[in-house]
């Protein structure tokens, strides 16, 4: 009974992990240039500071859901928070560009384990279908809400002055945070059952960890080298890891072993659907995010804080526009999802028209509003649209591989649509000529997810 009563309670304090890890995705974008000073880091250096977090973070999702599954959801959450705050601390304390590029890795790391429990708790908490909704209708919002807070908390904190250099805040944010959730989730959060006989498959880790970060890696530092032969080579590698990842996989579960992640998952149709709709959008996110900051501080000159300012429009519309999607797509199903793809289409082909080297303040906060209002409708959708028809006993599996396509996802925004604005920027020696191509290529992701989201069943028809 008492899990019944508290149940809300244990939400929210499981929504600190989502809201950190994303937060940290994206805090680092607009401090890059601090930190870079700071440091006296070099281009590639700034680039791996970025890099690494996102490598640790999506390699161990699968690895941290199955650690929940065996050890505890409870222990690992726990775990996870704690070293996810002393990481952070090491970011924050970090003396050369080095230090924090490993600080980073190991941050991703612990986010990874810690993030996996929040998605698979819904199921032990929320067995009713329309509370479901409800409940990982609050993570999409919380998702939404982190990556446009770290941007605003990126420029605040860059732009403060003090005898601590001010990106150094970015990460000793996450300490009075952390330890908050970390105590009231020792004390509230009620445990999961442990599958202790199960053996935990560490070929099948060592396989997808080593396969995933082959992909990732060449991704995000190969556009800074201009993409060498060893780029290729490391996809190429890493395409191969996963073919024998999935035949180890089907192996060990035809022998009726325990295998890292169980292939079953992937006969649900709606799960695979969700996660191409959710891979199409979160390449268009991510990269937006990053190329309209740049675009913002070097295409019009706004100073880091101004930046800020302006995704602070954007989260604030995000924020309202995500309560009011849960009971509109419980209303009228999918439609309110698909006007708010269109609206997001409008919103892109207005910077088309009217963000060049000057753009009205009016036209941004018009554009600002629109894609958030737009964006709170769409994102914490999402997750409803991949989860909903997964089984309970594949429900932290299911959580974990959805996380590893978020962020791989956001890989290929920063590496494709990222690459192409750099790669536009610095051919035509224009950062406006290379928002513009960018801003082409997220309509076009855009569009892919609509015509994705037509395949799939109306979540009115759930409910």
């Amino acid at each position: 009974m008492e899990q019944k009563d508290n149940r809300w309670l244990q939400h929210v304090i499981l929504l600190t992990a989502p809201l950190l890890t994303v937060i940290d995705v994206f805090i680092v974008n607009i401090a890059v240039p601090s930190i870079k000073q700071s440091l006296q880091a070099t281009d590639s250096e700034a680039e791996l500071i970025i890099a690494a977090y996102l490598l640790g973070y999506a390699s161990f999702q699968v690895t941290g859901s199955r650690a929940g599954d065996i050890y505890g959801r409870k222990r690992i959450f726990l775990w996870g928070m704690l070293l996810f705050v002393v990481t952070s601390c090491l970011c924050g304390v970090a003396p050369d560009p080095t230090t924090l590029i490993v600080a980073r890795l190991l941050q991703g790391v612990s986010g990874a384990f810690m993030m996996p429990q929040s998605l698979a708790y819904v199921q032990v908490l929320f067995p009713l279908p329309h509370e479901r909704t409800k409940a990982i209708g609050y993570v999409g919002i919380t998702l939404g809400i982190a990556s446009v807070l770290g941007q605003f908390l990126g420029g605040l904190f860059s732009g403060i002055d003090t005898v601590i250099a001010g990106w150094r805040f970015i990460f000793f944010i996450n300490l009075p945070i952390g330890l908050v959730a970390f105590f009231t989730a020792k004390k509230y959060l009620v445990d999961t059952k442990q599958n202790t006989h199960e053996r935990f498959d560490y070929q099948g880790v060592a396989l997808f960890i080593t396969a995933l970060s082959c992909l990732i890696y060449p991704l995000t530092e190969g556009r800074e080298k201009g993409y060498p032969l060893w780029s290729f080579a490391m996809i190429i590698i890493s395409i191969a890891l996963f073919v024998v990842f999935v035949f180890h996989q089907e192996r060990k579960l035809a022998k009726q072993q325990h295998p890292l992640i169980d292939m079953r998952l992937f006969k649900i149709r709606e799960f695979n659907i969700g996660l191409l709709l959710l891979t199409a959008y979160f390449i268009m996110h991510t990269s937006y995010l990053l190329v309209s900051t740049i675009y913002f501080q070097e295409g019009l000159h706004c100073t880091p804080f101004q930046t800020g300012l302006y995704f602070s429009i954007w989260g604030a519309c995000f924020m309202l526009s995500s309560f009011l999607s849960i009971r509109l797509v419980n209303a009228f199903g999918k439609r309110p999802i698909q006007l708010a793809m269109i609206g997001m289409m409008i919103a892109y082909v207005i910077q088309l028209a009217y963000f060049n080297e000057q753009a009205n303040p009016v036209a941004i906060i018009v554009v600002m509003l629109m894609m958030g209002l737009c964006g709170g409708m769409v994102l914490p959708t999402l997750i409803n649209l991949a989860l909903r028809k997964v089984p309970s006993h594949f429900a932290g599996i299911a959580s974990g591989t959805y996380s590893t396509v978020q962020q791989t996802a956001s890989s290929f925004g920063i590496c494709l649509i990222g690459g192409l604005f750099f790669n536009v920027a610095r051919s035509t020696n224009s950062v406006v000529m290379g928002f513009h191509v960018s801003v082409y290529a997220e309509i076009a992701c855009l569009a892919l997810g609509f015509i994705l989201l037509m395949f799939m069943e109306d979540l009115k028809k759930k409910n």
